[in-house]
């Protein structure tokens, strides 16, 4: 089995979630993330005051897939969050020796 983990932006979970749909891939856990980009840099605005930083928003998708899956997906996934900017989106993927269903046992 692998992990594969995504970096996307925010506005572009609704193209992943479709096209892991597309993939019949039916859990994902997605969680907010900061990311840092030395090159790329975001105007914002907090109480009324512009600052400038290079930590982005985004968000991280992980799904657990057969390693026959792994192909397919990231191209599934890189096709979702294609975009012309620089650094946008990240996929990572870890082997995973094991996965242990953490649910309550029948009596």
């Amino acid at each position: 089995m692998k992990k594969i983990e995504a970096i996307v932006p925010a506005d572009n979970l609704a193209l992943v979630e479709t096209a892991l749909a597309n993939a019949e891939i039916i859990n994902m856990t997605v969680s907010t993330v900061r990311t840092y980009n030395r090159q790329m840099r975001q105007v914002q605005r907090y109480r009324g005051v512009e600052f400038t930083t290079n930590l982005m928003s985004q968000l991280k998708v992980e799904i657990v897939v057969e390693n026959s899956q792994v192909d397919l997906l990231v191209v599934k996934i890189t096709d979702a969050i294609r975009t012309l900017e620089l650094g946008e989106g990240k996929i990572f993927i870890t082997p995973v020796e094991q996965a242990i269903r953490a649910c309550p046992t029948e009596v």
